[in-house]
């Protein structure tokens, strides 16, 4: 490890995200010490092709099989291409594209290859950031919050606040910036609220040939199925306590409680479902927070948005409020979380992942090596 990056002082790392929403690749550089953050740098967006996205959907959901090496195949060149426009970094965070997560039965996969990207890129790449917490008894998800932690206080936070990332799954970080550190029992809670993203865009593909519900227009005019809404909080991981993880597909019978509606009232109740799930996420926190900076997809979603402010009893805003970037920050988490990695510091710890104790998961594969 001490050959990928200087002991100590800020670098500029490079992060790189492909969430299961299945929209593209993002990529984009922190200068960090690994605790700090000292400034942000360019950043970039790779889309994939309705082709791409095809491959990496049929892979959800296994384990092995030709599905899953076509995936990886789809990560690894889409990977390459987004992350050889950089220059002048010194580490590459490579989170990889999950594929299926079931950390309390066989584990979590996350198909891409870091060593063969660090060859490739000439850098040192760190990677499958989520095994060793899930071996250590973790979810492996979320892993955000430790750079969440360092935004609130990149952002001069005081007071407890909430990062909610709506993408394929909606995650939810309580931060306390009122403690020194990360990993300090009290400064994090984080975890899964539920589905965000991922049923509406599965719906609008299926039924419109469309990737997702831009602006959401198809749900503008939708009337929520309150029905539907009840059957689907009175799922029993509503009533677990957190930390706690979802795998994209673990709710795949949302779209059968929309089966038998119109296209605007499905896609409505789909929302509905999500902000549900946060407004009961919301009542773990230890103390009621100031406010919730939305990143992810969802926040472009006006219908979603009005929903969470009517659901929520504290400020609902973008992030990009609070001078953070929204489409950026789960790629950026992960460029933060590869200095942490490369230098012996944790990027998870029992209030994000329920892991047993800190932990500093992830592989670091230097060129050469």
């Amino acid at each position: 490890m001490s050959r990928a990056i200087a002991k100590t002082g800020p670098v500029r790392a490079l992060g790189a995200m492909s969430g299961t929403s299945l929209d593209g690749v993002d990529a984009a550089v922190v200068v960090t010490d690994g605790a700090c953050i000292h400034g942000f740098g360019e950043s970039s967006y790779r889309e994939y092709t309705e082709a791409e996205r095809s491959v990496l959907r049929a892979g959800l959901g296994k384990w092995t099989g030709p599905e899953v090496e076509a995936a990886t195949e789809v990560c690894d060149a889409a990977h390459a291409a987004a992350l050889a426009e950089f220059e002048d970094v010194e580490i590459i965070g490579f989170h990889g594209q999950t594929l299926a997560h079931a950390p309390r039965l066989q584990g979590t996969l996350q198909v891409g290859d870091g060593a063969a990207l660090a060859e490739r890129l000439g850098k040192p790449v760190v990677w499958d950031f989520r095994s060793d917490d899930v071996s250590m008894g973790g979810e492996g998800a979320p892993l955000a919050p430790f750079f969440h932690f360092a935004c609130a206080k990149y952002i001069g936070a005081e007071r407890p606040l909430c990062f909610l990332n709506l993408g394929g799954v909606g995650n939810l970080t309580y931060v306390d910036p009122r403690f020194e550190r990360a990993e300090e029992p009290g400064a994090l809670l984080a975890f899964d609220t539920g589905p965000a993203n991922a049923p509406v865009n599965d719906l609008v593909q299926e039924r419109l040939g469309i990737p997702w519900d831009a602006d959401g227009k198809v749900a503008r005019s939708g009337t929520v199925e309150t029905g539907a809404l009840e059957l689907f909080l009175a799922e029993p991981y509503f009533a677990r306590m957190p930390p706690k993880s979802l795998d994209r597909n673990d709710f795949d019978e949302m779209v059968g409680l929309v089966k038998e509606l119109n296209d605007s009232d499905a896609a409505a109740t789909l929302i509905a479902m999500c902000a549900a799930s946060v407004a009961q996420g919301m009542e773990h926190c230890p103390e009621p927070p100031e406010v919730v900076l939305v990143t992810g997809g969802g926040r472009r979603n006006p219908v979603l948005m009005q929903m969470l402010r009517v659901s929520l009893d504290c400020a609902v805003k973008p992030v990009e409020d609070a001078g953070l970037d929204g489409d950026m920050l789960e790629a950026q988490a992960f460029a933060h979380l590869a200095v942490r990695v490369a230098r012996g510091m944790a990027t998870s710890c029992p209030g994000t992942t329920g892991v047993r104790a800190c932990v500093g998961g992830g592989v670091v594969s230097v060129p050469g090596a």
